[in-house]
């Protein structure tokens, strides 16, 4: 119904309540803004600005219009320039998001190395729960996520495997689980399994429990879901079940009530990036090349060692549907 001209010279005129500033700040003529205007007003059939020698006031009409379309018209030149900013490629500031310390660390040893090799492309790193990243992705507040596989959101694309790692049962400090040294994943079968709502490393145990014998824990029973990794740990600590996690929780979430055995004959626990399927940019592609790189095999990576875990190697190049 409006052109993209009407609609900035309404907005601009509300918020300068002058003729020549608006013109000014539009970069056209003082005539060009009050023929615009008019034009405006006789599509709306009512005046939108009272205007005298000495002051211009929007009306009751061309307050609220103004007012209404203002948070639409700020959506769109934002999605304008996002667009804009992605066709440049290393240009505005990547989001790149992880789900826990080990995450963290080698997101940003990526990152010195992404902004060693662009530095006219800003980073950020944001922290996200593990059942909540690949979402963040898919609706667009960050722009990828390291994030445990397989991934199923059809929205996105998948990076090579950076990381695989052993799987681990965390359980009470005194859990009878706790004095041996390692479980079968029959074992499963005997405990109440925590689960993290929605996403999490857990699902390969869950799918290969078997019957394995009575509980080995007064508890056992239907699996229990929470939100958090934290969560999960605190209600194994409490003796209210078992959490199957990554290797690396031994060395980044140590706690006195829990002990971690290794699982022998699980599956390792693969991790990597994720990003929109519609979304992979030149900065988005190069990140990933990145963390690729620095985990490739001789490559020194400090400050990026994850107890259990090892670099996946190169792989195939992005992107295969998660």
């Amino acid at each position: 119904m409006f052109e993209r001209q009407e609609l900035e010279t309404l907005l601009a005129l509300a918020e300068e309540l002058h003729f020549g500033r608006t013109a000014a700040r539009l970069n056209v003529s003082t005539a060009r803004v009050s023929q615009t205007i008019r034009g405006l007003e006789r599509r709306v059939g009512a005046p939108l600005f009272d205007r005298t020698s000495r002051r211009v006031a929007p009306t009751e009409i061309g307050r609220r219009l103004a007012e209404e379309i203002a948070p639409a018209w700020a959506q769109i030149i934002a999605a304008g320039e996002r667009a804009v900013d992605a066709g440049r490629g290393f240009t505005g500031t990547l989001r790149a998001a992880f789900v826990d310390p080990a995450g963290g660390q080698l997101l940003a040893g990526a990152g010195e190395l992404f902004r060693g090799r662009h530095p006219e492309c800003g980073l950020e790193l944001r922290e996200a729960p593990v059942t909540a990243a690949a979402g963040r992705v898919r609706e667009g507040t960050v722009d990828l996520a390291l994030v445990p596989f397989p991934v199923a959101v059809p929205e996105l694309a998948r990076g090579p495997v950076l990381v695989r790692e052993a799987r681990v049962l965390a359980v009470r400090h005194d859990h009878p689980f706790a004095r041996r040294d390692s479980v079968a994943m029959a074992d499963l079968s005997r405990v109440r399994l925590i689960e993290l709502a929605g996403a999490g490393p857990a699902g390969p145990a869950r799918d290969h429990r078997t019957a394995g014998g009575p509980p080995a824990w007064p508890d056992a029973g239907p699996a229990a879901a929470v939100a958090t990794v934290d969560e999960a740990l605190t209600l194994a600590g409490a003796g209210q079940g078992a959490f199957v996690t990554g290797a690396h929780a031994r060395r980044y979430h140590p706690r006195p009530d829990v002990a971690y055995v290794p699982i022998r004959d699980a599956p390792p626990l693969e991790w990597g990036l994720v990003w929109p399927a519609a979304g992979g940019t030149a900065r988005v592609l190069a990140f990933a090349r990145a963390a690729t790189d620095l985990l490739a095999p001789g490559r020194s990576a400090a400050g990026v060692s994850v107890t259990g875990a090892a670099p996946a190697g190169p792989g195939p190049r992005p992107a295969d549907p998660g």
